[in-house]
């Protein structure tokens, strides 16, 4: 039995996703988000994403975790600050010691849903089926969710192989 941590990094609302995965079984655990002023200075905001996911991490304690892995904006400023969110949540999965697996999106989609070409709506109405008594709490969540699935499913080889 395995805990994952997906998670959907960005500063102004990090989506996070909490699962068990018993060989090709899973089931939800928790979800949530973590949103960020976006009127406060950027190092006040790092540090809350830091410190409100240590809290997470600290009250699941799980095995692992999963992140999406960063893509390239058209607008060079978004990129960067996603950049910067992604690296705080690196820094507080490491400073727990958490094992952190990268997940390109279309991978994540494919898993999820069987195409890399699936919209939001096709992942969430997936997670409605593979989660049925999850109660998403917004689509950062759900994307986390995603993300933990993913990591499972392209964890799990049937057999211990």
């Amino acid at each position: 039995m395995t805990t994952i941590l997906g998670l959907d990094p960005s500063l102004s609302c990090t989506g996070w996703g909490v699962l068990r995965s018993e060989g090709s079984r899973i089931s939800h655990i928790a979800n949530g988000q973590i949103k960020t002023d976006a009127k406060a200075p950027m190092a006040a905001r790092l540090s809350h994403l830091i410190t409100a996911l240590d809290a997470v991490i600290a009250e699941h304690d799980p095995d692992r975790a999963a992140a999406e892995e960063i893509f390239v904006n058209k607008n060079p400023q978004s990129t960067l600050k996603l950049a910067q969110a992604r690296g705080a949540v690196l820094a507080a999965c490491g400073a727990r010691g958490l094992d952190v697996r990268e997940h390109a999106a279309r991978s994540v989609k494919k898993a999820v849903v069987g195409t890399g070409a699936a919209d939001k709506e096709q992942v969430q109405a997936m997670l409605k089926v593979l989660l049925p008594n999850a109660v998403l709490v917004g689509a950062d969540a759900a994307d986390a969710l995603a993300v933990a699935i993913a990591d499972a499913h392209l964890s799990y080889t049937p057999n211990g192989r």
